[in-house]
């Protein structure tokens, strides 16, 4: 059985953590694309106003199974 996969990169945000930017990534990448498969994180950032985390993102790499 053959099996081709395309990986893609992304970038999730949140105002609340790291797995909500993950999971608002994958949520959006989910309805455009079908067979996603799994994703790695490949880094982490934040944004800072007034001295405070205001802001969670992440780049991830995610595959999707090609028909």
């Amino acid at each position: 059985m053959e099996r081709t996969y395309k990986k893609i990169e992304l970038v999730g945000i949140s105002n609340d953590s790291y797995e909500d930017a993950i999971k608002n990534a994958v949520a959006k990448a989910s309805r455009t694309l079908h067979g996603l498969s799994w994703f790695e994180v490949t880094d982490q950032r934040g944004k800072i106003v007034d001295g405070e985390v205001a802001e969670y993102q992440v780049v991830i790499k995610a595959a999707f199974k090609l028909d």
